[in-house]
């Protein structure tokens, strides 16, 4: 069974002191999962706030993603060796394809056969994939088979909710990670997040992180102040009304705030 932990810490953006910071914050503070990606030039300052945290690395579960330059066979295993180091660990808990390759210029195949490598050597526990889209995820699942995709991490928020991809995924019991789950901050000046938020006494990122982890997704969001690191994590003891969840499903707008040109596939 796939195990991806419901509530993680993002680091996408964060670069030098302030991932260090971040992160070092969000594990004494009780944070658990770290997520972070080869293109983000923050595996080295990740581990290192890791490793000075004094938290014992079988309480952790590390994401790291595969850029699309070391997707290929030959590329991809040293790529990820090379994760490990930056990251002063002998494996991560998750590694995802982080795009499709742009124009299929490596074959799924290939990039997925060396995925199940890294796995075989013990590199990494579970494989995945990161903004697949619907036939992209059931060509995977017809090279691989479903057990071997973990997840698959979107971009989904309540302005886009990406419910089609979400569904297929479900049904083949493969966990949607939610990104960008507060879309930039966006949806946190909404008026129905906020009077939700209100009836809750929480905070508007509490009732939207809350609302996609009670749909069955994972979220990692990210936060440079100590006072927002602490208040998401109480988003996980909160519960929305049936009511409370029909509302924020009522905010789609197929709203997309991350498609870059050459790499984003054609999306569902």
């Amino acid at each position: 069974m796939n195990n991806i932990p419901p509530f993680g810490l993002g680091t996408f953006r964060l670069q030098g002191q302030t991932v260090i910071d971040s992160v070092k914050t969000g594990l004494e503070l009780g944070y658990r999962v770290i997520d972070t990606a080869q293109i983000y030039g923050n595996e080295a300052e990740v581990g290192q706030a890791i490793a000075e945290s004094g938290v014992p690395r079988s309480e952790l579960f590390i994401t790291t993603k595969i850029w699309t330059e070391n997707l290929g066979r030959d590329a991809l295993v040293p790529s990820l060796q090379e994760s490990l180091a930056k990251l002063r660990t002998d494996y991560v808990d998750l590694t995802l394809i982080h795009w499709p390759s742009p124009n299929a210029a490596v074959p799924l195949a290939d990039s997925l056969a060396a995925l199940q490598q890294v796995k075989a050597q013990g590199l990494t526990r579970q494989t995945g994939v990161s903004n697949f889209t619907v036939a992209l995820m059931q060509q995977a699942i017809d090279i691989v088979g479903a057990k071997e995709i973990a997840t698959n991490q979107i971009e989904l928020h309540p302005y886009l909710q990406n419910r089609k991809l979400a569904e297929f995924a479900g049904s083949q019991g493969i966990t949607v990670t939610s990104y960008m789950t507060l879309a930039y901050g966006k949806v946190l000046q909404d008026a129905v997040i906020q009077k939700i938020a209100g009836t809750h006494q929480a905070t508007p990122a509490q009732v939207v992180l809350a609302w996609a982890m009670q749909l069955g997704y994972a979220v990692i969001p990210s936060s440079t102040k100590r006072a927002n690191l602490e208040s998401n994590l109480k988003a996980q003891q909160l519960r929305l009304s049936e009511n409370e969840m029909a509302q924020i499903a009522a905010l789609e707008r197929s709203q997309r705030l991350t498609s870059p040109e050459g790499l984003a596939p054609a999306w569902d």
